[in-house]
């Protein structure tokens, strides 16, 4: 294969398209503390989230948006464009990460693994609040020390 073939194809698979913003009536999954590109068939001017505690939208570009999952639950996500029309106005429904993901109990306190290959602790919405706080004043002590 010659190298402008191969630079093609590698070029062609960085630039896949990404996901489209439903308008089968069937919610859009977004995984919570984690973001998601969303194409849209018009330019948007403005996004509204029903529940902005449980996502964020903002506007990338006309015809990108970016969507954050902030916590458990479903909203609502409509998007207009110059004029106030709709573009699109669909569920957003945001669940917790599954794959490499394990919760312990212990009696009543919950925390959670990163188990991905090596278990590591992150929080989630619902842990302890004292295994949250050591975990993430534990991560602020390594990006201190990285700076």
């Amino acid at each position: 294969m010659s190298r402008i073939a191969a630079a093609l194809l590698l070029a062609a698979g960085l630039f896949a398209p990404l996901p489209a913003l439903a308008q089968d009536g069937g919610p859009i999954n977004v995984n919570v503390n984690m973001a998601r590109v969303l194409r849209i068939s018009a330019p948007a001017a403005t996004v509204i989230v029903g529940n902005p505690g449980i996502a964020d939208v903002t506007i990338q570009d006309p015809t990108t948006l970016i969507l954050t999952g902030k916590s458990y639950g479903q909203t609502n996500l409509i998007v207009l464009d110059g004029r106030g029309e709709p573009i699109a106005d669909t569920m957003v429904e945001v669940v917790q990460m599954q794959a490499g993901v394990m919760t312990v109990y212990q009696g009543q306190a919950r925390t959670t693994l990163a188990c991905a290959p090596t278990c590591q602790p992150v929080v989630m919405m619902g842990d302890d609040n004292a295994f949250a706080g050591q975990t993430l004043a534990s991560s602020q002590l390594v990006q201190s020390a990285a700076n």
